[in-house]
């Protein structure tokens, strides 16, 4: 929305106490603005360190959660929740390397349980290994608007979730016949045009 040079002066015009209670009314009713001003003015705690408790609480949410991949409607209900507390922190945060890290650390943590994923039909799991496609393209389109020292850190990410897909075979199959190339999970080898690639195979049909 627009904001005429009209409708700025008055609101500059209003007193201080005026000011005050405009603003903590739209923070009443704005609990994401509340928590982002919180932690620019007053927050001790640096972006690290709300990555690295973001990073504790995907692995203790993860592995609660792990008791109940039979029920994969239910499972992945939970991991779409984590997957909106780190959409909040890096709205708070604007942590562009953790958008990334904290995304695959996501999927990481949910392969960590192959041994019950492989055991269930693919038709069972297929929504969720969706998802996860879904999340690492997404990934790939963000490394790409990072500066290259953050490479060889993310390149430990997505070499654990190849390693990973390796050893699934419904998982690996999907990757392939979603448009992944496995040559793509080195940052180094993500293409330029990445974004209109994904843009590309939705277009097709894929990646749902």
């Amino acid at each position: 929305m627009e904001y005429s040079k009209e409708f700025k002066t008055a609101l500059s015009n209003f007193s201080s106490i005026e000011k005050d209670r405009l603003i903590f009314r739209l923070l009443k009713k704005d609990k994401l603005l509340s928590k982002k001003l919180y932690f620019e003015l007053i927050d001790e705690e640096t972006t690290d360190d709300k990555r690295e408790a973001m990073e504790e609480i995907i692995s203790e949410k993860v592995l609660l959660a792990s008791k109940y991949i039979g029920n994969q409607k239910y499972f992945l209900g939970i991991i779409r929740k984590i997957s909106a507390e780190i959409t909040e922190h890096v709205k708070i945060t604007t942590d562009k390397f953790g958008d990334v890290t904290l995304n695959l650390l996501l999927i990481n943590k949910i392969l960590d349980y192959n041994e019950d994923l492989r055991t269930q039909r693919l038709d069972n799991v297929y929504k969720l290994y969706i998802y996860i496609i879904n999340k690492v393209f997404k990934t790939l389109v963000l490394v790409k608007k990072l500066d290259v020292d953050y490479w060889m850190e993310i390149d430990e990410f997505l070499s654990e979730f190849h390693k990973k897909t390796e050893s699934n075979h419904y998982l690996q199959k999907l990757c392939i016949n979603n448009g992944l190339d496995f040559n793509w999970l080195k940052c180094e080898n993500i293409p330029d045009n990445i974004d209109l690639i994904i843009k590309d195979i939705k277009n097709q049909g894929f990646l749902r």
